[in-house]
């Protein structure tokens, strides 16, 4: 990260995601999950490379502090009801955090979608954990959005695959 100064909406929305325990490394781990069987060659280093260019991005910084901020908000059951629970539930049907998810994911291209949609359903690595309802934590936002920073840094790494050959 010592190659460019991050901005304070950068440092925020970092800050922010590792307060909820969600690191670089993490995202970089489905990262390498999603496409590993595509590039055999791919290193840990090349993921962390693509999950720091995807988060360096405006709009990704403004959806990951408006998703956090909302569950935040739910976690203190400060919200207005319906929405307060809706949210606080993780309700399947309500859907926006998805949308919040696919702004992230729109930055890449459509390849993303597939990556997306895939690893919201197999949830592994800091995903289960974010989807933990034990843990007390809302992460209704977050989830989704650490799904799309993961299928978008795989986008942008299918992207460049595909240029480099």
């Amino acid at each position: 990260m010592s190659e460019f100064i991050m901005n304070n909406l950068e440092q925020t929305a970092r800050r922010w995601l590792e307060e909820r325990g969600v690191t670089v490394e993490k995202i970089a781990e489905l990262v390498y999950y999603l496409q590993s069987k595509y590039h055999p060659d791919l290193t840990m280093e090349e993921c962390i490379e693509n999950v720091n260019r995807v988060i360096s991005k405006r709009e990704v910084q403004n959806a990951i502090l408006t998703g956090i901020q909302l569950d935040k908000l739910a976690e203190d059951g400060r919200l207005d009801e319906p929405l307060q629970s809706i949210i606080r539930r993780d309700e399947g049907l309500y859907g926006v955090d998805e949308i919040l998810a696919l702004s992230i994911i729109n930055v890449y291209g459509s390849i993303g979608f597939t990556n997306y949609g895939y690893i919201d359903k197999q949830k592994p690595g800091i995903l289960q954990y974010l989807n933990d309802k034990s843990t007390g934590k809302c992460n209704t936002f977050l989830d989704d959005i650490v799904g799309a920073i993961a299928a978008a840094a795989s986008s942008r790494l299918a992207h460049r695959a595909a240029n480099a050959e």
